[in-house]
């Protein structure tokens, strides 16, 4: 993820076939993907969790923050083993088919998750509810990583060196639950700047139904970043193995501070975040977005209040996020993005579906505020508008419902050809009521990690890394650049398939 090669694109037939070739139920592939998170859910589960294979995990996190800092390991016995004095630490999401809780990706995937909720949440009917609970669920442990020890942010649980050693399932894993975190010696103002991004991106979803616990998340965003601000440096350089490789910050953390304020701004309409983003002299137009690169998508954010608030001191903002729709627009002379012959957008070979809908977030989201004004723009001399973003979206919306080469849906358990053998630990292993013995810590490998049979528990709503660049993916456990879901992936895709189920395009 440190590189990234460019190359020419051949084009294009796709924005005209596609959109006809199949009738997809984006209602019903809009509640799969809100579902997932109650799958990814560490802690104590809730009476009204609808993935029942899942059960409690992580009920002792935090108990190391306060220990001697030697590794030791922790039992999970079903109920809390923290004592009262103890940090606690409990609860958040595993970020993909691994035990661990990374900060860095949990708080993009939130901030996501917000920024879909506050566009579509009008669209999403009864979802609405489960999408903020979902948030909820992030930002309650966040606030506990905020405020559980002075001067310091908690941006972590389990050592995942160690994890991933292991096969087996969050409810029994005995692997030691190592706790991080950022400090005015040790900075991290990346996933510092993510976390206040998240904090403040909630306390918008939250501010009509719970105005106090809207408050509070404001609250502890404004201080978790003024803590990234000040105590600046990158929490890869901090944390060293426990950061990389897994979530380095491959593009440092300016982006993330921009992020941040840009957040912030929308939150709280305190004009001097735009001045602190003036001086970032973040000018980046990258043609990518994710959890590690926030450039594009705090272009389109704040661009937000050029075209539908008509304020001209953001106008260089819409210049930024038009520059980027440019970069990705398969038929502009100034795209840099590659496309398979199934129409995809194709970033980087790991994970590529992290790309493709993070990209594609941006653009319904663009496209909807264009649409508000009627606004367009240019690519050289391709006009650009609200349809040309749309049908775009909708290509790749569709792709990963099953309007592609394999035939296949990427979202597990919609339609009736999804990946069966998905790269995820509880999926892949027995539940505790069809197994209640613990399998330790490879105990897992033999049989279920490297069998060919289909995963015994659903994880539905999850989507995988998808395909390669030949349009193909083999379906194998053992494959996690392609096999494994993330919640970062699922979130990005919320807005998109609301706002395809509630159009009529």
């Amino acid at each position: 993820m440190a590189f990234r090669v460019k190359v020419s694109v051949c084009l294009i037939v796709f924005l005209s076939l596609s959109t006809a070739q199949g009738v997809f139920n984006y209602k019903d592939a809009l509640e799969k993907s809100i579902l997932l998170f109650e799958g990814q859910r560490s802690g104590k589960l809730p009476p009204d969790q609808r993935i029942s294979w899942r059960g409690n995990s992580g009920l002792s996190d935090g108990s190391l923050a306060n220990g001697t800092g030697k590794k030791q390991k922790i039992t999970i016995t079903g109920v809390s083993t923290l004592p009262k004095d103890e940090v606690d630490l409990t609860g958040g999401y595993y970020d993909a088919g691994d035990n661990v809780k990374f900060n860095f990706p949990m708080a993009y995937t939130t901030t996501m998750l917000s920024w879909n909720t506050l566009e579509y949440g009008k669209r999403m009917g009864p979802q609405l509810q489960n999408a903020r609970a979902a948030i909820r669920w992030a930002t309650d442990y966040f606030l506990k990583c905020a405020n559980a020890a002075p001067n310091k942010l908690f941006v972590g649980v389990g050592d995942p060196n160690a994890d991933h050693k292991c096969w087996e399932r969050p409810e029994d894993m005995d692997t030691v639950r190592s706790v991080y975190y950022v400090s005015p010696s040790n900075p991290g103002s990346d996933v510092a700047g993510e976390m206040a991004a998240a904090l403040a991106a909630a306390s918008l979803v939250f501010r009509s139904v719970d105005l106090v616990y809207s408050k509070k998340l404001l609250g502890n965003a404004v201080k978790v970043f003024r803590f990234a601000v000040q105590y600046r440096g990158s929490y890869s350089d901090s944390l060293g193995s426990a950061a990389c490789p897994f979530y380095c910050s491959y593009s440092s953390y300016k982006d993330e501070l921009y992020w941040g304020a840009a957040w912030l701004l929308r939150a709280t309409n305190d004009i001097s975040y735009l001045h602190f983003i003036n001086t970032l002299g973040a000018n980046d137009v990258p043609d990518l977005f994710s959890w590690d690169n926030k450039y594009a998508g705090a272009h389109i954010l704040m661009a937000r209040i050029s075209v539908v608030g008509n304020d001209n001191r953001f106008d260089s903002f819409r210049q930024h996020a038009e520059d980027f729709v440019c970069k990705i627009l398969p038929n502009s002379p100034y795209t840099s993005t590659q496309y398979t012959k199934g129409g995809l957008i194709y970033k980087l070979p790991e994970e590529n579906l992290q790309y493709v809908t993070s990209i594609t977030s941006l653009l319904t989201t663009y496209a909807k505020y264009m649409a508000s004004k009627k606004h367009t723009f240019n690519c050289g001399s391709l006009l650009v508008s609200e349809k040309t973003i749309r049908i775009l979206a909708k290509r790749q919306v569709d792709y990963i419902l099953g309007n592609n080469p394999m035939k296949m849906s990427y979202m597990v358990g919609y339609g009736l050809n999804y990946p069966r053998r998905v790269h995820h630990r509880g999926s892949s292993l027995p539940s505790l009521a069809m197994h209640p013995q613990s399998f330790g810590c490879d105990g897992g490998f033999q049989p279920f990690y490297y069998t060919a049979n289909a995963n015994p528990n659903i994880l539905v709503g999850a989507i995988v890394g998808g395909p390669n660049q030949n349009d193909f993916y083999p379906d194998e456990r053992t494959d996690y650049s392609h096999s494994e879901p993330a919640t970062y992936i699922n979130a990005a895709i919320v807005g998109p398939l609301a706002y395809f189920d509630s159009s009529n395009h």
